[in-house]
Parts: structure tokens; C-alpha cells; sequence
């Protein structure tokens, strides 16, 4: 017998005799007051609070236009691989460690943390290596909580989902509030379609 097959034994000898854990359904403690009427408005609102921005529009025509009068001042961009065509922008690809500029499609988003849910399918070094990031959401995608939108991805969930809640900041030194450390400074989430 292999050392690898009496590790494996005496973990399946262990759980035996497991009893199966029931999941315990949704969390039922106090949540806070939903901050506005729409789950797009208070996914806009607090994703603003932390210093992020929000562009609306109204399909993904408007949208691809405002993203080609947008990446006028940029050279190269990185692109997320699940970004459809449309919203490709017209510049020279190039790798994200040296893009100024990332384009993402976010899995949905969440109103009560307002935080975009990023699929590391899509790439995650063009989500967090760019200095500029913009994120395509689309307003069908915005779920009012953290518990929706997991219920809602459950059968495709990828390896991983990155919230993320606006741009890198961190105070490690000195206490001084620092953007753009550990990913992009500016994030602006690109809310396609109406509530």
C-alpha cells in the first residue's frame, strides 16, 4: 500500500461516520435598509460612496458609443474575454501589465455592498492590473443582495468571483489613504439597460 493510498483511507475512515451539514439557507439576522428604491440606485450609490463611478445606458449600442468617446485618450487597452464585441474598444490590444487602460463584463453586481461581481473566467489580470478600469454590468444583473446573486450564479459559479467595491485604496503606511496600490484607481461601472 502506497503512502498516498493510506493518507486517502484514513481520511475516508474518518468521515464515515460524518453526519451531512445541512446549509443553512439565507441569512436571517438584521440587514440593513435598502438605500434606495431600485437595486441599480443603490448599487450606484454606495459603489459611489466608496469612490467609485457609475455611467447609465440605456442599451449596448449607447453603451459601446460612450466607451469609444471615453478610450479617446488611450493608446492600448487589456480586454476582459468575456466582453462581448460590441463593447470592445477600437484601440491595440496590449498585455495588462502595461495597459493604462482594462475593459471588463461583470457577472451582475449587488445594491447592498455595491460591489460589481467579477468572474475570474473573464481574466483577472485585466480586472485588476490596469490603472483605469471600466466595467460593463448589465442593470438585469444588479441583484438587491449578496445572497440573490448567489443563488442566481449558483450552477456556473467560476473558480473564483472578485468583489469588487471601487477602486484600490489602502492605508498600510502611515495611515494615508492611497488609490491605485493594489489594482486600478479609478473603476467606472457602466450600467447597461434600465432597472
Amino acid at each position: 500500500v502506497s503512502a498516498r493510498q493510506k493518507i486517502l483511507g484514513r481520511v475516508k475512515a474518518a468521515l464515515k461516520d460524518r453526519q451531512t451539514t445541512e446549509l443553512p439557507g439565507p441569512f436571517q439576522a438584521w440587514r440593513p435598509v435598502a438605500p434606495a428604491e431600485t437595486p441599480v440606485d443603490g448599487f450606484a450609490l454606495l459603489l459611489q460612496a466608496a469612490g467609485g463611478e457609475v455611467v447609465r445606458q440605456p442599451n449596448i449600442d449607447a453603451a459601446a458609443a460612450w466607451l469609444t468617446e471615453f478610450t479617446t485618450n488611450f493608446d492600448t487597452a487589456t480586454v476582459g474575454k468575456t466582453v462581448p464585441g460590441k463593447l470592445t474598444p477600437a484601440l491595440k490590444c496590449s498585455a495588462p501589465e502595461i495597459a493604462p487602460l482594462g475593459v471588463s463584463m461583470a457577472r451582475g453586481a449587488i445594491a447592498e455592498t455595491g460591489s460589481l461581481m467579477m468572474d475570474a473566467r473573464d481574466g483577472r489580470r485585466s480586472q485588476l492590473l490596469a490603472p483605469t478600469h471600466v466595467v460593463f454590468v448589465h442593470a438585469r444583473d444588479v441583484y438587491a443582495t449578496f445572497h440573490e446573486a448567489l443563488s442566481k450564479a449558483r450552477d456556473d459559479l467560476p473558480s473564483a468571483i472578485g468583489l469588487h467595491s471601487g477602486p484600490s485604496k489602502s492605508a498600510d503606511i502611515g495611515q494615508v489613504m492611497v488609490r491605485g496600490v493594489h489594482g486600478p484607481a479609478r473603476l467606472i461601472a457602466v450600467v447597461i439597460g434600465g432597472d
